[in-house]
């Protein structure tokens, strides 16, 4: 595993323990020789994150929306820096980019990013682990929700286990380093006898 694409939120949070997560994921990434790939802004835990990496030698690769570049404060001390035309751009680029997905906490961009590879994972499109890093109990309750999905016979079971949670950034990124994708078809058409 070369890159690892980390969505998060560009606000610090509430807690101080989602900016230590950041520092700790991006230690971890830099003591695996793993490139982050991120949303290239300068503030709140993308920031963190990115600037952990680059000081302790790593490299970082940040990519963002012209719309966002002044809205979002552009990070402008990285390894590689790409100004994108959209959204749509920004997230291609950023998952061709990658070898795994994680989110660390974060809003409603975060989640959408996330949904967006997993359900490509899920399609068959990308074989690349997703991951949530669930700092402070942070994404409990969507990991539940999760659950009920399956309950519910929305979501495959193999399908919801594609989605790696764990609290510790080094055990997220064994399971990544582990991961297998699991080959189970997305459609069941039922037919009426």
């Amino acid at each position: 595993m070369k890159s690892i694409c980390v969505y998060c939120g560009s606000s610090p949070g509430r807690l101080e323990a989602y900016s230590e997560a950041a520092r700790a994921l991006g230690a971890a990434l830099v003591e695996r020789g793993i490139r982050l790939v991120y949303g290239g802004a300068n503030i709140g835990i993308m920031g963190v994150v990115a600037d952990t990496v680059l000081a302790l030698g790593g490299e970082v690769v940040g990519i963002i929306p012209d719309a966002l570049v002044k809205k979002e404060v552009a990070h402008t001390g990285l390894t590689e820096l790409h100004v994108t035309r959209s959204m749509h751009e920004r997230k291609t680029l950023m998952a061709e980019l990658a070898d795994g997905f994680v989110a660390l906490p974060g809003g409603i961009g975060t989640l959408e990013e996330l949904f967006e590879v997993w359900t490509w994972a899920q399609l068959g499109f990308h074989e690349k682990p997703c991951g949530l890093l669930n700092v402070a109990g942070y994404y409990d309750a969507l990991a539940t929700f999760l659950d009920h999905t399956v309950a519910e016979q929305f979501v495959k079971q193999p399908h919801r286990s594609m989605l790696i949670v764990e609290s510790e950034p080094a055990a997220l990124l064994e399971r990544f380093r582990s991961f297998t994708p699991p080959h189970v078809a997305k459609l069941i058409v039922e037919q009426d006898t």
